[in-house]
């Protein structure tokens, strides 16, 4: 799990929403009018409001728990992929697309059920950010369960701040990065245990504890992540060549990895060189 710890700046409004089996952020920038009068409230209230809705409804559409669900209705085969909803049927192909990208790591079948939940909550805290852009809000952070993406700035001449939490020390911490825009996803066993399949063997992914990608955008960087987790020992090797992205890894005996461009940015916030 990524957790965020902006700095204060400018107006600021936080807001937290438990939806989709966690508790969403959103931690909102506005800067002050010339006047010097801090921006109206309303604003700001009325964009989280749509983007906490958003949220809400990819929850009742995707949730794998919920037996009505359109995502559980498809997968018993009661709805054909024609008849789902526009916003399922671009799931269906994006997990086709990062299964093929990710050398069948990503696997929304692993289960031998339809489980989209490795890309369904980046995607949806992605789109959650464009609702607050388009409202007006480009300076903002969303967390949704260690998954952040982060928008324009926390202040003047700031950077936001991300602390990656230990998979195996409680409280502490294995990276603090200073970030601009980017989105940060970790997948990991540590709360909720051997979670991912490898697709390959069959077996629940226990080889790593942890890993955490940073790229320009959460849909991808949050399926990467898994599909990393589910590779074991190979993911080294394998994040380290994708273009326009930077990792951390953590194993179960407590070793690490992290590409040259993630130590660089963690230099950053620690000031050393």
């Amino acid at each position: 799990m990524s957790e965020l710890t902006a700095p204060s700046a400018w107006a600021r409004a936080v807001h937290h929403e438990a939806v989709m089996g966690t508790v969403v952020t959103f931690d909102v920038r506005t800067a002050a009018p010339a006047d010097g009068k801090p921006p109206p409230a309303e604003g700001v209230a009325a964009a989280v409001e749509a983007a906490v809705g958003w949220l809400h409804w990819v929850d009742t559409t995707f949730s794998t728990y919920q037996y009505g669900s359109e995502v559980n209705r498809f997968d018993r085969g009661e709805l054909a992929a024609a008849d789902c909803c526009a916003e399922l049927r671009h799931i269906l192909a994006l997990c086709h697309e990062l299964h093929g990208a990710t050398g069948g790591f990503f696997d929304a079948w692993a289960t031998a059920r339809f489980d989209p939940s490795g890309v369904v909550k980046g995607w949806s805290i992605e789109q959650a950010s464009s609702i607050l852009v388009a409202a007006g809000f480009p300076d903002h952070a969303i967390d949704g369960g260690g998954d952040i993406r982060l928008r324009g700035r926390p202040g003047p001449g700031r950077s936001w701040e991300v602390g990656v939490r230990h998979p195996r020390r409680r409280g502490a911490y294995s990276a603090a990065l200073s970030l601009g825009e980017a989105a940060v996803a970790t997948s990991g066993t540590y709360e909720r245990g051997a979670h991912v399949i490898n697709p390959i063997t069959g077996r629940p992914a226990t080889e790593l504890a942890s890993v955490t990608v940073i790229g320009p955008e959460l849909t991808t960087a949050d399926a990467y992540a898994t599909a990393a987790l589910a590779m074991g020992a190979d993911a080294p090797g394998w994040l380290a060549d994708l273009d326009g992205y930077e990792a951390q890894v953590a194993s179960e005996q407590g070793r690490g990895w992290s590409t040259a461009g993630f130590k660089r940015l963690e230099r950053q916030l620690l000031g050393s060189s």
